[in-house]
């Protein structure tokens, strides 16, 4: 069985290929009729909706997207109303996702699909493709989630079940990676029932076949199709290249209250982390060691893709407030109208015993 699927697969010997999908289609897709999430997202082919979807869930658990995906179709149930929105809007509601320019590029996009006419949303790929934030993987999903077209989705769980069935030991978050995995998705893929296809083997990936298998690989019902399973190598699968080294950055931030007014600015950088965020006067500083003093200080550590932060909030009671350059002057109350990182959030929580409400 193992060399017959080898030949099926690499060398597309077309009557055993037929015959290898079409079993690996009728195992994937009895195991999701059985056992698939019902998830508003996939109770609907509203290409709006769909594209909300994955652009939160990126990076994003559904558990912790849920609640801003059924926010934001609610406050913006078109995508006119999502381009007609303020930047700092979206951003509000974004706070907490992380990954902010996930926000942005949703925003320019509503706006362009808009401007061109395209409302409530493009049709072609191509078209899908050509948006801010848009990738390969997303239109893929938004043309077979929507419009039931032959293109796969290829996000991480997908790779996964993928680099398992074939045993495929190249990296693929590379260039080289990325093209051979394609090539061989579109191999698999059911062009008959592309929308089931994807919407099957990512479930397969996010429920089943996860990084830690453990006794999973004894009872998967892929499990005769899984040359990964074969070699003993499903384990060790997919390979990734390997990771640019965490850098560490040190931040000081200066939380003034007078009982009714705070300072804050926003970031302007674009090429930094949270650019158009909302944070209190901040200081980036080199020694590890330098602490400032107030009425009160706690030290948080934040974990991004790249960076850890160590931060110092600073808590400085006053009569009067003082002047800094670039920072606007605002009611405590007013806080929550403004878009802050999860660091800032995550602050303001530890510290609200000492600041006012």
């Amino acid at each position: 069985m193992w060399i017959f699927l080898y030949f099926c697969m690499f060398f597309q010997k077309n009557t055993a290929e037929l015959m290898v999908k079409s079993l690996l289609y009728n195992h994937l897709y009895a195991w999701y009729d059985a056992n698939h999430r019902v998830l508003p997202w996939r109770e609907t082919d509203d290409p709006y909706a769909i594209w909300l979807s994955e652009i939160i869930l990126q990076q994003t658990r559904v558990a912790q997207g849920m609640e801003y995906y059924m926010r934001f179709v609610s406050r913006w149930p078109r995508v006119g109303d999502l381009a007609a929105a303020e930047e700092a809007e979206v951003l509000r509601e974004w706070q907490g996702l992380g990954y902010y320019s996930r926000a942005r590029n949703l925003h320019k996009a509503a706006q362009l699909v808009v401007e061109n006419g395209w409302s409530p949303f493009p049709t072609r790929f191509e078209d899908i493709r050509s948006l801010p934030g848009i990738g390969d993987y997303t239109a893929g999903a938004i043309a077979s989630f929507a419009y039931d077209q032959p293109y796969p989705a290829m996000d991480g769980n997908v790779y996964r079940v993928v680099a398992r069935l074939l045993d495929i030991d190249e990296p693929f978050d590379t260039t080289v990676g990325k093209k051979l995995f394609h090539q061989h998705i579109n191999t698999l893929l059911d062009r008959n029932h592309p929308r089931l296809f994807n919407s099957a083997i990512m479930e397969f990936g996010a429920l089943y076949c996860t990084p830690v298998l453990g006794e999973a690989c004894e009872l998967c019902p892929l499990q005769s199709l899984c040359l990964g399973y074969a070699h003993g190598t499903a384990e060790l699968l997919p390979v990734r290249k390997v990771r640019p080294k965490v850098r560490d950055r040190w931040f000081v931030y200066h939380i003034y209250t007078d009982g009714q007014q705070t300072l804050i600015r926003q970031r302007e950088n674009p090429k930094d982390i949270w650019y158009h965020l909302y944070e209190f006067p901040c200081e980036e500083t080199q020694d590890e060691r330098r602490k400032a003093k107030g009425d009160r200080s706690i030290s948080l550590t934040h974990i991004l893709s790249h960076q850890k932060l160590h931060a110092q909030f600073v808590v400085h009671k006053v009569q009067k407030m003082p002047s800094i350059e670039g920072t606007s002057l605002i009611q405590w109350d007013d806080l929550n109208d403004f878009a802050l990182s999860r660091l800032t959030l995550r602050a303001l929580d530890t510290l609200r015993l000492a600041l006012p409400r």
